[in-house]
């Protein structure tokens, strides 16, 4: 019998070596047009003195926010709707962080969060109202607060 924590760490294994997944949070630019794609979504790109925001809105209704610096990087994430969006495909990489922290020893229905120096993932809501976001807390181009990050 496999008991749920060697699930859970199974399924970790899975995600993290998928080809499938599309590495956004800490990519460059150019992954957003997958996730747009992926998700079968509308993109609309707004562009601020520090960053540009690029808005994903999914026909679910779910808003998904990609920030991007200068540079060209993602340096966060933000979402907000009725459903979840592809948490694999706007965490890439740190999917697997996140999934440790939603099974690990919480409340059931309470909030996800990692907080660690690298990595920054706040998830919460329930059915139809969900919201989060995520950030790598050294990309964050100057003068930007995490309450930007919406």
């Amino acid at each position: 019998m496999i008991y749920p924590k060697c699930m859970v760490a199974i399924l970790l294994i899975f995600l993290v070596l998928s080809d499938s997944a599309q590495a956004t949070l800490g990519s460059d630019e150019t992954s957003i047009a997958n996730d747009q794609v992926k998700m079968k979504a509308t993109r609309r790109i707004v562009s601020l003195s520090q960053y540009t925001t690029h808005e994903i809105q999914m026909s679910s209704g779910t808003l998904v926010r990609e920030y991007v610096s200068a540079q060209g990087q993602v340096f966060a994430v933000a979402w907000k709707g009725p459903l979840l969006p592809d948490l694999q495909q706007i965490l890439g990489s740190h999917f697997a962080e996140y999934g440790v922290a939603a099974n690990s020893k919480r409340t059931r229905r309470g909030p996800v969060l990692v907080q660690k120096p690298g990595l920054v993932i706040q998830s919460g809501g329930h059915m139809r109202a969900f919201f989060g976001r995520a950030y790598i807390p050294q990309m964050l181009p100057a003068d930007v607060t995490v309450d930007d990050i919406q």
